[in-house]
């Protein structure tokens, strides 16, 4: 029996919203609220759990990637530990003394400079093309749908995002839009069939441009969309509209002004952003710059998420962009990420077979499951904003109600 197992035991024992029941040579342990909506069996294969807890979700992860520990529900507990974190951040809040001064100095985040970046971005998307159609829709859209009912599909409710962007911006076949951060090239391709106006579309991926190229070609668009492989930093010109999906979490804490500042820069005066971003309560967001979860860590290398209230205090002090709209789609995330997660444990042999070893696919596993927790307890949410610069004259963006239907 570990030595570490009382101590842990007295820190978690205290959860609320839920269940979590660990069974342990046979025998079962259960904390939390018995009874309730959420429960999780956790089965423990190696006493060695009870020390990786010290580290979070890193330790877990690592835990879980060995074979270490199984749970018959990870939806669940992660949406009890997403509900519990307030909790935690509390104690976190109380070393923000000894971590501030080091965050500022950079030293526990360095920044995501051209090089860094790039490095970073590959870790990801350049895994492998093959890999993320195992799971994603046939447009390719990495980013939360927006869901019209429960029983829609994953295709017709990304179709719905993508109509809903090209709504807010409405471009016209004059416009010229640019998107940071092309994906595989679904939104670039469905803007130009839709409304006729030219994109610009760059990423620092060498797979997905590669892909995005091809995608293109085949749509007959050559003329429409052209492919950077650029950082966003080094844009240039003017443009009537920009839309940028999930792309920010990957900017890094210390380069949101920089960011926003670019993306100003780069619209005429009569133009408009359109952003959807994955956030963290501002409550959250200080504690956020210095964590090191695992997604942070193993699967988005340097990500950060923003807080609203971030995005906001960036645009008054580096931009004369101001909020025109904006809407939670928190709840269609968890439920896009729900899909994707059967779609990806269905692909079980094909990713065998494409040389994906079961490390790798307990990870990724664990990755969507512990993201679609996040979303379901309300630890993290999604926003989409319209964010207009003084002179836009266009259509004002109207209030959507999103993310009510989600299961």
């Amino acid at each position: 029996m570990s030595i570490w197992r009382r101590p842990v035991l007295t820190v978690i024992g205290r959860i609320r919203g839920g269940a979590i029941e660990i069974v342990e040579r046979g025998h079962s342990t259960v904390i939390g609220e018995p009874g309730g909506e959420l429960h999780a069996r956790v089965t423990l294969h190696s006493p060695r759990f009870w020390r990786r807890m010290l580290r979070g979700s890193t330790g877990l992860a690592d835990g879980y990637v060995r074979g270490e520990w199984d749970c018959d529900d990870l939806v669940a507990l992660a949406t009890i530990a997403g509900s519990n974190m307030s909790r935690l951040d509390a104690v976190r809040r109380r070393a923000q003394f000894i971590v501030g001064p080091v965050q500022r100095l950079g030293l526990m985040m360095p920044r995501n400079t051209r090089t860094r970046g790039k490095r970073q971005i590959s870790a990801h998307y350049d895994l492998g093309n093959e890999l993320f159609s195992t799971f994603l829709d046939s447009s390719m859209n990495y980013s939360a749908a927006c869901f019209d009912d429960p029983d829609q599909d994953l295709e017709s409710a990304q179709i719905n995002k993508m109509n809903r962007i090209a709504d807010q911006l409405d471009p016209g076949p004059e416009s010229h839009v640019l998107e940071t951060g092309t994906g595989w090239g679904g939104l670039a391709i469905h803007l130009a069939e839709m409304t006729g106006c030219r994109v610009t579309t760059t990423t620092i991926s060498r797979e997905q441009a590669t892909l995005a190229r091809e995608r293109i070609r085949a749509a007959g668009l050559e003329e429409k969309i052209d492919v950077l492989e650029v950082d966003y930093r080094d844009l240039e010109g003017h443009y009537d509209r920009i839309v940028s999906i999930e792309m920010i979490e990957a900017v890094g804490w210390q380069d949101f002004p920089t960011y926003f500042r670019q993306c100003s820069r780069l619209l005429k005066p009569d133009g408009a952003m359109f952003l959807q971003a994955i956030v963290v309560d501002d409550d959250a967001y200080e504690l956020e710059k210095a964590s090191r979860s695992f997604i942070s860590r193993y699967i988005f290398p340097g990500g950060c998420l923003p807080s609203v209230g971030e995005i906001r205090r960036c645009l008054r002090a580096e931009t004369d962009l101001a909020e025109n709209w904006l809407t939670d789609i928190g709840l269609d995330y968890a439920r896009t990420l729900s899909i994707w997660r059967e779609r990806f444990l269905k692909a079980t042999d094909r990713l065998q077979d494409l040389g994906y070893d079961e490390r790798f696919r307990r990870l990724w596993l664990l990755y969507l499951t512990v993201a679609e927790g996040g979303f379901r307890s309300r630890r993290n949410s999604d926003v989409q904003m319209l964010l207009a610069k003084p002179a836009f004259s266009g259509r004002a963006g109207r209030p959507v109600e999103s993310g009510r239907t989600a299961t």
